[in-house]
């Protein structure tokens, strides 16, 4: 099928099937090819039988089905199976053609294959997708960024294909974030804090099941409350929804019986790397993902917890005498202010990464771009688009009339919600992080006065002075007593 095809797909795992659907559903027509040929009569023999999808048994054949200027969409493993897919295609492209990698790359090897790719004049998009198979399958959240020349060709692709949200529904989740890596850059973040919401979530669980202990009926019934206030959303609602399963092998609830051992792909890691490297806190995330390394060691956990000891009787005590109803509203109301410092530690690291690589992102347009179609999808995410939309040059999600309100409303159950953890001795290590970095960046001054005199002491770092401008430096073994 010569040149008939609108955009062609490389990659025929689940997501890149589903998109395809996705695609064909929305009047496009779509070739689709796959390294495992056998994948590609297999998809059309089965979910797209009928639909309006070309397979293609080579790239040869699948470059020669697209309509010019081509479009060709990756969809496989980020690293060196993007690299080697982008060198075995470009040289079968022409000037003005567009690779799309929608994997979850790293956005400087995004930046890499723009600038290899600038001497064939070949277009290259390094977009985040968001929302899973479903998502993907329906409507996904899609952060396209990379060469901007390409945009007006892609723009009524994807947004047709992405979720809708507004009160019409139809503000597509999709919109241009940026030059370079800007897409993967952003996408990384949201699935940054899509580490950090997960891992709030575990522990306000940890709270009311070992703490509390809530049975899964009652937690069905705690989530699907949560799920219809201002935490709605989400990984509220398919959290509400796990604890309804019952596993068919043993008849008890399903999720009792999974190990609690938890994977990672190394997108929250990346995230936490570069917070490092850009000099922000974005401590919540980096707790998130030390949560989940910590959780891998399950040996020496179950080995721990035989020799090393926690406060005797206090759950008991702690569930003899407090009042159910009050710790659970306590509680939600401090998964929801450790929420607004997660998401005020992701968008403070944007800000960052777009003074260094000289990004002009639009924080209210990214905050729509995650409020359908993608994980992390909530309806606060209106408010974060309102304070952008109020002050583009907002410092801090913090500093948002709406979102100082919220917390500090929220801080005495917050506090109490950690003192009863470290007493009862649940981890929360994300709510923890969340509360000192509220209380840190609040705090005009820290004993970091401190932290500078021992830099100069043991190593002549100096230090500054607040009467005076510069940098000094005291012989402080001469001076001590």
């Amino acid at each position: 099928m010569a040149e008939q095809c609108d955009i062609g797909l490389i990659g025929l795992a689940v997501m890149g099937q589903n998109l395809i659907l996705n695609l064909a559903d929305h009047g496009f027509m779509v070739a689709a090819y796959n390294r495992t040929i056998s994948k590609v009569d297999d998809f059309l023999a089965g979910p797209a039988q009928g639909k309006s999808v070309s397979g293609c048994h080579s790239l040869e054949e699948f470059v020669q089905s697209l309509k010019k200027p081509r479009i060709a969409m990756l969809m496989v493993k980020a690293g060196n199976p993007v690299k080697q897919t982008v060198k075995q295609l470009a040289p079968l492209l022409e000037p003005g053609d567009i690779i799309i990698d929608g994997g979850n790359s790293y956005f400087l090897d995004t930046e890499e294959l723009i600038k290899e790719l600038e001497s064939r004049e070949i277009l290259y998009l390094g977009t985040g997708v968001s929302g899973g198979e479903e998502g993907a399958r329906h409507g996904p959240s899609i952060m396209p960024g990379g060469v901007k020349a390409a945009w007006p060709r892609i723009k009524p692709i994807f947004q047709a294909i992405a979720a809708k949200v507004g009160p019409n529904n139809d503000i597509p989740c999709c919109n241009w974030v940026g030059p370079g890596g800007a897409g993967h850059y952003v996408k990384m973040v949201h699935n940054g804090i899509e580490y950090g919401d997960m891992q709030l979530i575990c522990e306000a669980y940890s709270l009311l099941k070992d703490g509390l202990g809530l049975g899964n009926d009652e937690l069905y019934d705690v989530f699907a409350g949560w799920n219809k206030g201002e935490l709605d959303s989400y990984l509220i609602e398919i959290s509400r929804d796990i604890f309804s399963v019952t596993d068919a092998k043993t008849g008890e609830a399903l999720v009792d019986q999974i190990l609690d051992r938890a994977g990672q792909k190394g997108t929250g890691k990346w995230t936490s790397q570069l917070a490092l490297d850009l000099g922000v806190p974005t401590t919540l995330i980096t707790e998130a993902v030390f949560a989940r390394t910590l959780s891998a060691l399950k040996e020496n956990r179950i080995k721990a917890s035989q020799i090393l000891s926690g406060p005797q009787g206090a759950v008991d005590t702690f569930r003899s005498s407090v009042n159910r109803e009050e710790f659970i509203g306590q509680v939600r109301k401090a998964l929801f202010a450790s929420k607004i410092c997660s998401y005020a530690q992701g968008f403070f690291q944007l800000q960052a990464a777009a003074a260094e690589y000289g990004w002009d992102l639009d924080y209210g347009s990214i905050a729509m771009l995650w409020r359908g179609g993608c994980i992390i999808r909530a309806v606060f995410l209106e408010d974060i688009k309102n304070a952008y939309d109020s002050n583009p040059e907002l410092e801090n999600l913090l500093l948002d009339k709406y979102f100082t309100e919220s917390v500090v409303a929220k801080q005495a159950a917050w506090r109490r919600v950690i003192c009863t953890a470290a007493q009862l001795g649940i981890p929360i290590p994300a709510m923890s992080a969340a509360l000192n970095y509220y209380d840190s960046y609040r705090s005009e001054r820290l004993p970091h006065n401190l932290l500078q005199a021992q830099r100069d002491y043991f190593g002549s770092h100096t230090y500054e002075r607040i009467d005076a401008e510069g940098s000094f430096h005291t012989d402080w073994q001469k001076l001590k007593k």
